[in-house]
């Protein structure tokens, strides 16, 4: 190892430590805070300024074999980044990558860790400027820009790093074998364990978080000795860049090539995903996006460890509630969330049609329905506050998807578009809330509820009772999956019958939520990012499969003497 390797491992250890106890232990732990105020204020006050100065030229990466430039970026927030980035040509990146691998491999598992904790600590550092890009390219509100695009991703991606060191620190580098054999000498074998990695890793970006669903699978592979190629999505290039850019200086200060970390950008006229996935030394793939490319990259990358992210549809069943005023408020700030453009965030909410108990008395399915959207319409009453958790919608396709819901039910709530106090062209719409029967499923006008609407788009479907809103849930979950179920009862036999739905259809499940938690929220070293257990995701952020899949252990053994 490196001394400078070995260096960024010893002034990361604790760290490691403690990360290693909190997985175990599943209680809340970060070291990487997500409250602003614990930055340096100068940091933080500077982040626009460092923004604006990456704008409108190019940025500079270590690029093997530069075929070109890429890059169109728009912000969501309605101005063009003007940011343009090397494009590599496929072969000499992959040549390159294949050549800086052994020693990269040979380094061990410590070296690996330490340098990936080091561009940890560095991204940490650096949060505020990387929530400035998030924000520019997401279309995220600043805050959550810098929280889920900052912290909360280095908390993923250290989640990660720790899982790989535990999968590999369970490797012995070496063994004795001995075996008696009676009144004979025993055998004696001598024996060598290598953890060796599967070979490139290609990390395909979504474009609504590209540094949270991005990091789990750049640092696995990293960790566990894979090179990673990163492929941005066309219109959110920058936040990964900067994870690059970070990612190469640290490999090159521990002695490494900084190829091992490597940006593929392209656009949206001329993709390279498919060529580089089909690639016979890509050997893992991480995806989130699209269920229709991720089905693809599942189907034809055969050469490849696929991990994949897709859509589902979110469900919420309300059996009965204490106070359905805290229970909507809940739910309100969960649909009013960065738009719906979360893949944690409720789509279908299940009601029976002769309504739910309450502390308060019973409550007609229309009260409950009304309950939601008067919780939606009052918690974004106040504009500022509304722009401060909406954002701004990603893609026009999202906003123009809005419109196209509109006649799938009765419209409890109109989506209607909103204006951003600093930046007057930001693409803004709050949630549009509709009302539809459960019988539309099975009639022969378009399905409304069970297809997945990305976006603010959710339905409150009449049911016939609490049983067939479970039937339901199971039944479009078994089909399309989930990434999160919710629901509420004040009857513990439901919530055991809540418990055992969950388990059936492989979402986890959050019970009767209505204070400061969300449904959307998914915290690092405790709750498991989806399961790989539902059509939605075939993998889980983060567990031991979610690592030991990326690398393979090569024995040797020899004869040895016996002691």
């Amino acid at each position: 190892m490196s001394q400078q390797a070995q260096q960024m491992f010893d002034r990361h250890r604790e760290t490691l430590e403690q990360a290693v106890e909190a997985i175990t232990t599943r209680g809340f732990w970060t070291p990487y805070p997500e409250n602003i105020k614990k930055y340096p204020e100068e940091v933080v006050k500077g982040a626009p300024a460092r923004f604006e100065a990456l704008l409108k030229q190019p940025f500079s990466l270590k690029t093997p074999g530069v075929a070109g430039q890429v890059g169109a970026e728009v912000s969501p927030y309605g101005f063009e980044l003007g940011v343009t980035y090397d494009q590599p040509d496929s072969a000499a990146l992959v040549s390159a990558m294949q050549a800086a691998m052994p020693a990269w491999r040979d380094a061990g598992a410590e070296a690996r860790v330490g340098v990936c904790l080091e561009i940890l600590a560095r991204l940490n550092a650096m949060s505020p400027d990387i929530a400035q890009a998030v924000m520019h390219t997401s279309g995220q509100a600043a805050m959550m820009a810098f929280q889920a695009g900052g912290p909360h991703a280095q908390d993923r991606g250290l989640e990660a790093v720790t899982y790989a060191w535990q999968a590999m620190s369970r490797v012995p580098a070496t063994a004795r074998w001995v075996k008696p054999q009676g009144r004979h000498d025993p055998l004696v074998l001598d024996k060598r364990y290598h953890v060796v990695p599967r070979g490139i890793s290609l990390v395909v970006a979504c474009s609504t978080f590209p540094t949270w669903n991005t990091y789990p699978g750049l640092f696995a592979s990293l960790a566990t000795g894979n090179p990673v190629i990163l492929k941005p999505h066309p219109g959110a290039i920058l936040p990964v860049a900067m994870t690059a850019r970070v990612a190469q200086e640290v490999l090159e200060e521990a002695g490494f090539d900084p190829c091992l970390v490597s940006l593929a950008a392209d656009s949206a006229d001329a993709p390279v995903t498919k060529a580089l996935a089909l690639d016979p030394a890509v050997k893992l793939i991480d995806f989130t996006g699209s269920n229709a490319f991720g089905e693809w990259l599942e189907q034809n990358a055969t050469q490849a460890q696929v991990f994949t992210e897709k859509a589902g549809i979110n469900s919420v069943i309300i059996d009965s509630v204490e106070q359905i005023k805290p229970v909507a408020q809940n739910l309100a700030f969960s649909l009013s969330l960065y738009s719906g453009q979360m893949c944690t965030t409720p789509q279908a909410i299940y009601v029976p049609k002769e309504g739910i108990r309450t502390a308060e008395g019973r409550l007609s399915f229309d009260e409950v329905a009304g309950a939601l959207a008067k919780a939606v319409e009052k918690f974004l009453g106040d504009n500022d506050r509304a722009c401060a958790v909406l954002g701004a919608i990603q893609s026009p396709a999202t906003a123009a998807r809005i419109d196209e819901c509109r006649g799938l039910g009765e419209v409890l709530l109109d989506s209607e578009p909103r204006e951003h106090a600093q930046f007057p062209r930001a693409r803004i719409h709050t949630p549009l809330l509709l009302k539809v029967d459960a019988s539309q499923r099975d009639a022969s006008q378009r399905d409304a509820f069970s297809e997945e609407r990305f976006g603010p788009i959710s339905f409150v479907i009449a049911t016939d009772s609490t049983a067939h809103s479970i039937e339901l849930a199971r039944e479009v979950i078994g089909e399309k999956g989930a990434i999160t179920l919710g629901a509420y009862t004040t009857d513990d036999a439901v919530a055991e019958q809540f418990e055992r739905l969950a388990m059936e259809v492989a979402a986890p499940l959050s019970l009767n939520l209505d204070g400061g938690i969300l449904v959307n929220q998914s915290a690092a070293y405790s709750d498991f990012h989806a399961t790989g257990g539902n059509p939605a995701a075939n993998a889980s952020l983060c567990d031991q499969a979610f690592v030991a899949r990326r690398f393979v252990v090569v024995q040797s053994r020899r004869h040895g003497q016996p002691d």
